[in-house]
């Protein structure tokens, strides 16, 4: 596959997709953006793509046939849909029966079956991180903020936590605090769970000038990467500092960061710690 591919970029919403098409634009590779309804954010409109319904798969594979890309990336948050409402054109009808038999089975079984559809018509699917140049999170501090041995332990039990949710096709995050589990991300997503934990009682948590705690990130054992790595963003880093943490970690290599040097700067001036482990 040449580097210079035009990609088909199929975008939900968050951070995540924007990233990848601007990487693109850095890069001198044409890219179309396959915007999902209800998902995408609206900012995508500057790049060349159209609207999609999540069951218009027909539509979305004829569309990226015709503008060329022999690529596809899927990058952005997309909820679990209500299937009984989805409104699907031949092809999604044809294949919609298989896509909910993998859907009871899991989420990593979802994307796996969608994945198939999009190999199957001969485009290759490429990972978000991939397009970013390998920015993903490095082994040990980003930034000037370490954390101290107690902060590390909640962070590396946030990671176990994590894993072990990832193992039941739960989720991707976790938060401790000196031990004590407060949170597991669901398909709330990981924002959402950060407000969660910073509506919880003070003794329970951290408090602006007093942080303590840790959200861990960590894929889920049997996820496809090049679908659903986890990512963090500045947005997190803020969120996080809202809800009382100490910082936020991942799995070296195994976190996107989407625009580093602003998690950094985020991380730096509200004095949260970001920090890559080497295994979880």
């Amino acid at each position: 596959m040449s580097p210079v591919a035009k990609l088909g970029l199929i975008a939900g919403g968050g951070d995540l997709p924007a990233a990848v098409a601007s990487r693109c634009d850095a890069e001198g590779r044409p890219v179309y953006v396959v915007r999902l309804n209800g998902f995408a954010d609206p900012h995508l409109a500057r790049w060349p793509g159209d609207d999609f319904g999540m069951a218009q798969i027909g539509a979305i594979l004829k569309a990226l046939k015709a503008n060329g890309c022999r690529a596809v990336c899927l990058a952005g948050i997309v909820n679990r849909p209500d299937f009984k409402t989805l409104k699907p054109d031949f092809k999604g009808a044809t294949l919609l029966p298989g896509i909910v038999a993998a859907a009871s089975k899991g989420d990593d079984a979802l994307l796996r079956k969608i994945l198939s559809v999009f190999e199957g018509e001969g485009f290759a699917v490429e990972g978000a991180d991939d397009i970013l140049g390998g920015e993903t999170l490095p082994a040990r501090a980003l930034g000037a903020v370490e954390p101290t041995a107690e902060q590390l332990n909640d962070l590396k039990k946030a990671l176990h936590v994590a894993e072990k949710s990832g193992e039941l096709d739960i989720g991707q995050g976790a938060v401790v605090c000196d031990g004590l589990v407060l949170a597991v991300e669901a398909q709330e997503g990981t924002d959402a769970m950060l407000r969660r934990v910073a509506a919880l009682p003070g003794d329970l948590r951290g408090e602006p000038g007093a942080p303590k705690g840790a959200l861990g990130k960590a894929p889920k054992p049997i996820q496809d990467l090049r679908v659903d790595m986890p990512v963090i963003g500045p947005r997190t880093v803020e969120l996080a500092a809202e809800a009382g943490l100490a910082g936020v970690g991942g799995v070296a290599g195994r976190l996107i960061l989407i625009d580093r040097p602003a998690i950094i700067a985020a991380a730096d001036r509200l004095g949260l710690f970001v920090w890559g482990e080497a295994t979880a």
